[in-house]
């Protein structure tokens, strides 16, 4: 989504008739940062995707931006994530933010708060064994062990796509009682605990200050922010989806550069402070 900043703010064509016009607008975002709660994905909406999680990089300029948003939203920012905090904390060093991470499995409402889990169980010891074993069938399968869920990347063994998840399946046959999810994603295949998501971790995340009593903004790119995608009409928020239009979204970005220039024009929009 190519914008300037007079342009920051209209996704009118994006937009459903179907919608309500007392929705707020992206053109309405930069008077109203002192209302709303900003949320964002992180992979793939914030930061390009790369061929492994630990290669990632924050461009520069972007997080000036998310402090000086964490700022005009008197501290209601929040990254969402399926990462683990301190993964979080360590591609952000040596800035902090208030975050959602493992997909729900923790949360952090401030940046010198202190880290919860929120009621997520780790997932069974010997499951994640077996899980982790499927990283074995081809040499490029990544294995990512986030405490609360696994990892199983193949961006750099795309043709073993269709054998990790037959792998899974059969583990799931095996285990039919087990309280497990898998999470089908870009080049990824992750599993974890049935009883967390990114939904449940944002509807814990705004019933606290200081995301309490206001409006969510939501952008994420993937298959796991399609729970929160569904959610924002019952907290009364709006999404938007990155590189594809996702159902039920107000609007779509091409690409997560879009998304950083949106950002910093909506900061570069905002009314000056009194």
């Amino acid at each position: 989504m190519k914008q300037n900043v007079a342009e920051v703010p209209s996704l009118r064509s994006e937009i459903s008739r179907e919608q309500s016009e007392a929705e707020i607008l992206p053109r309405e975002f930069a008077r109203e940062l002192g209302e709303v709660a900003v949320l964002l994905d992180i992979d793939g909406t914030l930061l390009d995707l790369a061929p492994t999680p630990r290669e990632v990089w924050v461009p520069p300029g972007l997080a000036k931006t998310l402090n000086r948003l964490l700022e005009k939203t008197s501290g209601a920012l929040a990254l969402v994530s399926g990462r683990s905090l301190n993964d979080i904390d360590l591609i952000f060093a040596p800035d902090q933010f208030p975050a959602v991470g493992g997909h729900g499995a923790e949360m952090r409402l401030s940046t010198d708060g202190e880290a919860v889990a929120t009621q997520a169980p780790p997932m069974d010891k010997e499951l994640k064994r077996r899980l982790a074993a499927i990283a074995k069938l081809s040499p490029g399968i990544l294995l990512e062990d986030k405490g609360y869920s696994l990892a199983l990347h193949y961006r750099l063994a795309p043709h073993a796509e269709k054998a990790i998840y037959e792998a899974v399946s059969l583990i799931r046959a095996d285990l039919p009682n087990a309280p497990i999810e898998v999470m089908p994603g870009k080049c990824v295949c992750e599993i974890k605990h049935s009883g967390f998501n990114k939904a449940s971790g944002v509807t814990e995340l705004m019933a606290h200050d200081p995301f309490k009593g206001r409006r969510p903004i939501f952008i994420g790119d993937d298959v796991t922010d399609e729970s929160v995608f569904a959610i924002m009409p019952d907290l009364g928020g709006l999404a938007f989806s990155v590189g594809r239009r996702a159902k039920g979204v107000a609007g779509h970005f091409d690409e997560p550069r879009d998304v950083r220039e949106w950002l910093a024009q909506l900061i570069e929009s905002a009314p000056a402070e009194r």
